[in-house]
């Protein structure tokens, strides 16, 4: 840590939202709970969440002065899955929410979300779920057509499984197996993107706390979609930068560890603004925040999708380092607060 911004924040009350947010389910489209969250959080520190008409929340933070006003984005949809069918013998087929491979749900426990509101427990399998009887169970290919949901009901058909109130279309999300270390290391799933919203609630915990005000007109995004492509395309017209927190992926020649706070120079949209990327890496070190400079080849973010949907703003995307991102994911808890201290430097210079 170092001896300016990110000591002023506060790590236990970050840390508390994100655990919050982490056992909230939202899969893509079904972020209704979440957004109910982020709306009562808000209000605690005395800001208002606008919802849009697609399901995404806005604050808006006044600044010091209108010019250039900003937009800082992160979403809270996160990986899932969707009822496809309902075999004869009762299991459910499913369609993925998000990009992952199929291996990294394999065994997990799951809620089905029924359009009447009730929940029903059950486990992501392969079709092939046991050696003692399938001699290819180790081999047996792990795609959407050889995976089931085995559901923690009395049901053996189609028929007794529909009359739980399961349809096709029905929300799935996966039990995120949150674990928060006394060492700091956080692992669950949904880290992404989960762990930039608590970031930012970070800054506005801070800046109420102090009696801050930024330097321009802030608004912050939480998004509903982004996990599917097109969480923020929409972009309110004032804005004219856009900082994407999200989350940092680490591996092969990647130099970002699960301490660091990522800045993403290009990812598979193509490079970042260079002035807003250039800024905030001499802020990171005007802090003493550790950090690191990483290119994504198969990675886009919210401000991809709104450069996409023609916003003609100027764009740089951070956030923490994520270890297994899509799989089974850790940061640590000095990567969430020092990402809040950098957007608190950007926003306050």
């Amino acid at each position: 840590m170092n001896d300016r911004l990110a000591p002023s924040l506060d790590r236990a009350y970050i840390v508390s939202l994100l655990e919050k947010l982490l056992r909230t389910p939202s899969p893509s489209g079904f972020c209704m709970a979440v957004i109910d969250l982020v709306a009562e959080e808000a209000a605690k520190l005395g800001y208002t969440v606008e919802r849009t008409p697609k399901g995404n929340g806005m604050i808006v933070i006044p600044g010091a002065s209108d010019a250039d006003p900003i937009g800082l984005t992160a979403h809270v949809d996160t990986l899932g899955a969707m009822v496809r069918s309902i075999k004869s013998d009762g299991s459910l087929r499913f369609t993925p929410i998000g990009g992952y491979a199929m291996q990294t749900v394999e065994g997990e426990y799951c809620l089905v979300h029924t359009r009447s509101g009730r929940t029903v427990e059950g486990t992501v399998l392969s079709t092939k779920p046991s050696v003692h009887v399938y001699s290819d169970a180790r081999d047996w290919k792990r795609e959407e057509a050889n995976m089931m949901i085995r559901l923690d009901e009395l049901t053996g058909s189609k028929e007794e499984t529909e009359k739980l109130g399961i349809a096709p279309g029905d929300f799935i999300s996966w039990d995120p197996r949150v674990r928060l270390l006394d060492n700091g290391w956080i692992k669950s799933r949904h880290l992404d993107d989960k762990a930039s919203v608590a970031a930012l609630f970070g800054v506005l915990e801070w800046l109420r706390r102090e009696g801050r005000t930024p330097s321009r007109n802030v608004t912050i995004i939480l998004s509903t979609y982004e996990e599917v492509g097109h969480g923020n395309a929409y972009v309110p017209p004032d804005i004219t930068e856009l900082i994407a927190v999200d989350m940092g992926a680490i591996g092969d020649d990647l130099s970002t560890t699960e301490k660091d706070v990522s800045i993403c120079a290009k990812d598979s949209s193509g490079p970042y603004d260079y002035g807003m990327t250039t800024k905030l890496i001499e802020l990171a070190k005007r802090e003493g925040l550790p950090y690191a400079v990483d290119i994504y080849p198969f990675y886009g973010s919210d401000a991809s999708a709104a450069l996409r949907a023609g916003s003609n703003i100027r764009a740089a995307l951070i956030g923490p380092g994520v270890h297994a991102s899509h799989g089974m994911e850790r940061t640590h808890a000095d990567a969430v607060v020092n990402t809040a201290a950098l957007l608190l430097a950007y926003i306050m210079e």
